[in-house]
């Protein structure tokens, strides 16, 4: 009895060690990875660059005649239009100037006025002989020196009336006025033109950025081969993204490209004209700049995930026929959302490795499965 229930332990452990030993031989599943089937199409092509904000038109204001200021006639920092009173400088002297002015007028031209009527007497008797060829010329040189000090008497009268009327001080622009740059009481324009307040125009507003000529160069070399196609300078999109890292809503078109490169900096100079009807991008704000320059013609869009790098560079794991892992070398040109735009390295209808990376190797089997988003959505397939 003892012998048969010490043959059944040994019986059982060595089945145990058999079962044991054949799970161990057995290889274990491949890893999963999650993939996107990539199709290559046309891609906008962005570069993003770093801006900062200008008015479109910045005007200073300025006292044209000298006088003591007696009026601010705006609000400092609200809207302005062209034409409207933004000071007052007491007008009091100008308008004597204007009337003195006026009676030196009234003064030629009477005297204008006699010496016409003498040199048509002088000349009305020069036949009968009874005035001399000599005074007929004296008379008629004094007939056109007093007209000529009538038109120097109207040019004064209008210098005058100039004065008073820039005793008002206008809007030259239409814009934001900003801080009085004088206070009431104050003599202004007294030998120089006194700034009083500057008015800038922000809507729209300008971006200025550089673009390095290198760049520059090396995209219009692609335009050349037909990998790119460029827009028009002027049809180029400006998108911004402001300080905070909100994107601005509305996008504008690149207004100016410098023909020249900066020596300094070795970049070529370039400016937007973006929309700003509620004024919320104020001059001076550094911005982050996207510009879209063109179209990649033939491009895929990556995940940021899938693109891995190593000391050679870029690459991605791609699923091959055999369920097989593929290493290829690609050449990523840059961002497009939360993608990579990739024009070199890939072929149409590769599986490419979005998520489990870490668990594939090349030439080692996985299990591909459709990549799905953190979010639970499935991602979408390069175009």
């Amino acid at each position: 009895m003892r012998a048969s229930r010490c043959f059944a332990v040994l019986a059982a452990t060595l089945l145990a060690a058999a079962c044991g030993k054949a799970q161990q031989d057995q290889p274990p599943p491949p890893p999963q990875v999650g993939v996107i089937t990539v199709h290559p199409g046309p891609i906008p092509l962005t570069r993003d660059l770093v801006g900062r904000l200008s008015a479109t038109r910045v005007s200073d204001v300025r006292a044209r005649v000298p006088g003591i200021l007696l009026k601010r006639l705006y609000k400092e920092g609200t809207e302005v239009r062209e034409g409207q009173p933004l000071f007052q400088i007491d007008p009091a002297p100008l308008q004597t100037a204007l009337d003195a002015a006026l009676a030196a007028q009234a003064q030629a031209q009477a005297t204008a006025t006699n010496a016409h009527i003498a040199a048509a007497r002088a000349r009305e008797l020069i036949p009968s002989g009874l005035v001399s060829r000599s005074d007929l010329d004296n008379a008629e040189a004094t007939e056109r020196s007093s007209a000529a000090a009538v038109q120097q008497a109207k040019a004064n009268v209008e210098s005058a009336r100039i004065n008073l009327g820039y005793a008002r001080v206008t809007a030259p622009i239409s814009g934001r006025a900003g801080q009085q740059g004088v206070t009431e009481g104050a003599l202004v324009g007294q030998g120089t033109a006194t700034l009083l307040t500057t008015v800038e125009q922000l809507d729209p507003i300008y971006v200025n950025f550089d673009q390095p000529a290198i760049e520059v160069e090396r995209l219009r070399r692609e335009q050349s081969s037909g990998d790119i196609s460029l827009v028009e300078p002027h049809k180029a999109v400006v998108q911004l993204t402001l300080p905070d890292g909100s994107a601005y809503g509305t996008s504008g078109l690149l207004d100016f490209s410098d023909v020249a490169v900066n020596p300094t900096t070795g970049a070529v100079a370039l400016r937007g004209t973006v929309p700003n009807p509620d004024k919320q991008l104020l001059p001076g704000m550094y911005v982050n700049v996207r510009l879209t320059v063109g179209t990649l013609n033939h491009a895929f869009l990556i995940p940021q995930a899938a693109l891995l790098r190593d000391a050679k560079g870029p690459y991605v794991l791609t699923v091959g026929t055999d369920s097989k892992v593929i290493q290829k070398r690609v050449t990523a040109d840059t961002t497009n959302g939360q993608n990579w735009i990739v024009p070199k390295g890939l072929d149409d209808g590769d599986r490419v490795i979005v998520s489990g990376t870490q668990s594939a190797r090349p030439d080692s089997l996985v299990n591909a499965v459709p990549y799905s988003s953190a979010d639970g959505s499935s991602a979408a397939a390069s175009r």
